[in-house]
This record gives C-alpha cells, sequence and structure tokens, in this order.
C-alpha cells in the first residue's frame, strides 16, 4: 500500500497517477478520516495529559473517573477510524514511475525488443489445440466433463513435456540465475493476499475455501511475498532470490470477450515463478536482470519472442514498473504472454511488514518485491507445439527439453 503520509502530502501526484492507470481510489475519503484521526489523536493526547496532571494534583475521584471515560471513548474512535483508512488505503492502486509509458490501453505499450524470426512453413501451420488433439496429446472433452469449460486433461508426451517444461526452467534459474528453489502450499491464509494486494481488489477472480478460510494462489507471488511478512531481514542477505512452481488458481472473470480457443486460458495452469526481495536503490536494475531471466528460457527454447514495457494502464495493482514477454505462436497467428515482470517497489512490503536493516544500527527500512514468470504455463507448451510441428503433424521437441522428455519426436 502507499504511505499515508505520501498521499498526505503528495495527494496531486498521486491524483495523476492513478489517473494515468484508468483507476479510481477513493483519495478525498482517505484524506478527510487521516485528518479526523489527527484531531481526534491530539485531542486523546491532551486528556492523557490532562489525567497526569489531575493524578499529580491529586483531584477529586469524579474527575479522573470522567477523564478516564473520554479517554475511553476516543481510544475506541481512533481505533475505528484507523481500521476504516486501511480498509481505504488498501483500495488505492501503486503509481507508475515517471519512465513508465502513459496510454489507455494494450496498444499504448511499448515494444523495447525482439528476439528471432518466426519460422516460415511450406505448409499451413495449425493451431494447437487441432496439433493436440490429432496427437492425442490433449483432451479437451474430458476435461470439460471432468470439471467444466477451460480444464483440459494432458496425456502422453503432452504431460511429459509439460512436466519436463517444469523442471527444465526450475534447473536454469537455480544453476545459472542464482535463484533459490522454493516449494510453497497452494493454498494460503487471507492476510497473505491482502499482503500481495489480491484483496480486496481481486475477490471475484479468486478461488476461495469458505470453512477454512483459505485462498488458492493465482500465482506463487503470493506464497513467497509473505514467507517474509513481519520479518526483518539482517544486513548483508539482500538481494533474496527465490523461484518456484506451483499451480495456479483463476476465476478468469477479467478474460471475459477474450479467445479462450485451446490452452491458451483456464481457470488452472502451471507456471515457474521468479521472485526478489532487494534494497530499494537496486530494484529497477534488478527488474532489468529478472527479464533477462526470463527471456533466456525462450531463447533457449528457441522461440521468437518479444519484450513490451507495459503503458500506465496496463501496470498491474500492485507494479509501478513493468514489461512483458510475448513467444510467437504461428498456428494461432497471435503473441502469446508468457511472463509479466514487475517492480512493486515498497507497496507489498508495506502491507506485508517486510523490513530491512541496512547495517547492524540502521533503522529498518522497507524492501522492494519484485516477481515474474519464468516462465507461464501452458502457453510455452502452446507455442512449442505451434513453432516445432512438421508437415505430417508430428512435433519436434527442442533440443534442451529431449533429456527431460526422453524423445525427440512427438508423433
Amino acid at each position: 500500500m502507499l504511505d499515508l503520509k505520501f498521499i498526505r502530502e503528495n495527494i496531486d501526484l498521486v491524483r495523476e497517477g492513478i489517473e494515468k492507470r484508468q483507476d479510481t481510489a477513493p483519495l478525498d475519503e482517505i484524506l478527510e478520516l487521516d485528518q479526523e484521526r489527527r484531531q481526534k489523536t491530539l485531542e486523546l493526547e491532551n486528556l492523557r495529559h490532562a489525567r497526569k496532571e489531575a493524578a499529580r494534583e491529586k483531584k477529586s475521584i469524579n474527575e479522573g473517573r470522567s477523564l478516564r471515560a473520554k479517554i475511553r471513548i476516543l481510544e475506541e474512535e481512533v481505533r475505528s477510524l484507523d481500521k476504516q483508512l486501511e480498509e481505504l488505503l488498501l483500495q488505492v492502486p501503486n503509481i507508475p514511475q515517471p519512465t513508465v509509458p502513459s496510454g489507455k490501453d494494450e496498444n499504448d505499450s511499448i515494444v523495447v525488443r525482439s528476439w528471432g524470426e518466426p519460422r516460415s512453413f511450406d505448409f499451413e501451420p495449425a493451431p494447437h489445440w487441432k496439433l493436440g488433439e490429432s496427437l492425442g496429446i490433449i483432451d479437451f472433452d474430458r476435461g470439460v466433463k471432468l470439471s467444466g469449460t477451460r480444464f483440459y486433461v494432458l496425456k502422453g508426451l503432452g504431460a511429459r513435456l509439460q512436466r519436463g517444461l517444469i523442471s527444465f526452467m526450475l534447473d536454469l534459474h537455480t544453476t545459472e540465475h542464482g535463484y533459490q528453489e522454493v516449494y510453497p502450499p497452494f493454498m494460503v491464509k487471507r492476510e497473505c493476499m491482502v499482503g500481495t494486494g489480491n484483496l480486496p481488489k481481486f475477490t471475484d477472480n479468486l478461488y476461495h475455501d469458505e470453512e477454512d478460510d483459505f485462498w488458492f494462489v493465482p500465482t506463487a507471488e503470493v506464497p513467497i511475498t509473505n514467507l517474509h511478512r513481519d520479518e526483518i531481514i539482517l544486513p548483508g542477505i539482500l538481494p533474496i532470490y527465490y523461484v518456484a512452481y506451483t499451480a495456479c488458481f483463476r476465476r478468469e472473470k477479467m478474460s471475459a470477450g477474450k479467445d479462450t480457443r485451446g490452452i491458451k486460458r483456464g481457470h488452472q495452469f502451471d507456471k515457474v515463478e521468479l521472485y526478489k526481495f532487494t534494497e530499494p536503490s537496486a530494484s529497477d536494475q534488478e527488474l532489468e536482470k529478472l527479464v533477462n531471466d526470463a527471456e533466456q528460457v525462450c531463447r533457449k527454447l528457441g522461440i521468437p519472442y518479444r519484450v513490451k514495457q507495459l503503458c500506465t494502464a496496463e501496470l498491474g495493482f500492485a507494479a509501478t514498473k513493468a514489461y512483458d514477454i510475448e513467444m510467437w505462436a504461428p498456428g494461432c497467428g497471435e503473441w502469446l504472454e508468457v511472463s509479466s515482470c514487475s517492480n512493486c517497489g515498497d507497496f507489498q512490503a508495506r502491507r506485508a511488514n517486510i523490513r530491512y536493516r541496512p547495517s547492524p544500527d540502521a533503522k529498518p527500512q522497507f524492501v522492494h518485491t519484485l516477481n515474474g514468470s519464468g516462465l507461464a504455463l501452458p502457453r510455452v507448451l502452446a507455442a512449442i507445439m505451434e513453432n516445432y510441428q512438421q508437415a505430417d503433424g508430428s512435433i519436434i521437441i527442442p533440443d534442451v527439453l529431449q533429456p527431460y522428455v526422453r524423445q525427440k519426436v512427438i508423433t
């Protein structure tokens, strides 16, 4: 969340940032409650001082009781205002960095670089959903029978290819990029969702077990952020790099009207997530490194991709700067987003109370948090199928995946 003092002292900047995001926030109500709280806090301090004076001067018992009663009432009013303020502050999105391009939709995001040339086919390339069905590695009908629309079953070499992809990406990030692997729970407490900014903003897009108040993770970003919730990280520890595989669960209500054919967009999907805790001065540089780590997966797979810097309206709720990585899928003729990499500044750290000491005797400061897919399935699976398809309908398995899949071709 944004610091209340920062909002109070930079209200025009905050308003402008929210407008650039094409978003809204209850800023006027926050300022009114903040003013009321400060006024009541001052009254409370004066009453406490008066009570101490009355006790020192040994005034009547009735006067002391009257002051105590007034203090209790004011304390409850201040607590109520604190709670109201916190609920409102949780609704305020992060502010874009000045270098983020202004824009109203995805068309205003900027392609900053690309890699690889799209393959030329001497036949009409098929989309992955046709390839998957003809090869017997994706079963859409049984997915629907089991769970409904936007579900599917990977079978045989389809399941093994996905599993191999996950292992390959985890191995790459842990052995070459310096990330520590963690395997977190796929369900978390409510406060974990609040800490990352998923609650209360995106309640309708999350899966929830009401009886135990467990929330199914929409991304491993949620449990990894909260690994250090309510902690002070010791000097010399930052930066911390984590990588995790999780299944991810989203209702996808926000994707209404979008093309959902094949395996591009489902309620359950797998993802390898990259995450960093850094000092504030290093976070922008660490974001560029994180994006490059995700790009290397694309390069090793030999699939053309492009990197887009997201405009203000496309930023995630917690992000202050972000990039998307998109792979080219020739069968469906579109760029598929396989990673979104964000610098969240101290936004999540404030919500989850994650701090660090720059030196042993220094005052604790909030860390900066960064996250990005490294990469997200199943769109990578779809891109591999479509880029490596052959005229006879078979699919060549990329060289780097063959040791994991133990096969060269899917026929």
